[in-house]
């Protein structure tokens, strides 16, 4: 799992069971399969029925590629088409071919090959530009799920709470089982709060991020193959897909150009995408 969502989900949960053994309690007191019945089930029906089957049906594979994958990497990104650029100049475009086998990267795979294939450059540009706008769509929906899912759970904890007061309501003969039976229906509560703000809600802005991230960085390839098709220089091409960097991952990318430079090695890794 990518190490920020783990550490502040380790960090809020803990945050919750050392407050609730301070003051006195146990994990037992937490536990009531009823209210996570209602909480958590409820919210994921309603949830579903808010958007179309099939855009249900992707939210694992964003949650998978977005919270387990190791993220786009910018400067491995460039690396590559920066290697590409080198090969078109020594060999020509059509050379390109032979690299497809190594390229892991989906998109920037997809772009070379539109390339090799001679295709015009408006209708590859127009063919990336879809294919950026189809990935946005994807993450807006697995995102829009879990903002439903924070939104809903706070609700239906208070529906879950309702319910266990109705039923305590309707057994007023035994004055004892009262305070057990409240604090039972409470936890229905404690369940769609906490849930929503320490895990549905976050990860939701983490899917947005992730997403954003991605966009940019198939932006970057986008620009890197019209560069192909353009002609241009391996510098130049280098260049122009620096700007799309933040000021400290552009001096990072400098300082690894100058130590291979010094080095002797001028050729730049395959990158790893998930």
């Amino acid at each position: 799992m990518d190490t920020a969502t783990l550490l502040g989900l380790v960090i809020a949960l803990g945050a919750l069971g050392v407050a609730n053994h301070l003051e006195g309690g146990t994990l037992g007191m937490l536990v009531s399969p009823s209210a996570a019945l209602i909480v958590f089930g409820g919210s994921l029906g309603a949830a579903i029925v808010m958007q179309p089957l099939r855009q249900t049906l992707v939210v694992p594979l964003v949650i998978r590629n977005a919270l387990f994958s190791g993220g786009v990497k910018p400067l491995q990104t460039i690396q590559v088409l920066g290697r590409l650029a080198r090969v078109a100049r020594r060999e020509g475009v059509l050379a390109l071919e032979s690299e497809l086998g190594q390229i892991e990267d989906a998109s920037i795979r997809r772009g070379l090959q539109l390339v090799v294939d001679g295709t015009d450059p408006e209708v590859t540009q127009n063919i990336l530009e879809i294919e950026i706008d189809a990935l946005a769509e994807r993450h807006a929906s697995a995102a829009k799920f879990f903002t439903a899912m924070g939104g809903l759970t706070p609700t239906l904890g208070v529906t879950g709470t309702v319910m266990g007061l109705v039923n305590m309501l309707r057994n007023l003969s035994d004055p004892g089982t009262m305070g057990p039976a409240i604090a039972t229906a409470f936890l229905a509560t404690l369940y769609g709060v906490a849930s929503a703000n320490l895990i549905f809600l976050p990860i939701a802005e983490k899917l947005k991020m992730r997403s954003q991230e991605e966009q940019h960085v198939r932006r970057m390839v986008s620009a890197g193959i019209e560069g192909l098709q353009a002609g241009d220089s391996p510098i130049i091409l280098v260049e122009r897909l620096k700007a799309f960097l933040s000021p400290r991952e552009r001096e990072a990318a400098e300082q690894e150009q100058e130590d291979n430079a010094q080095g002797g090695d001028v050729r730049e890794p395959v990158a790893e995408e998930a």
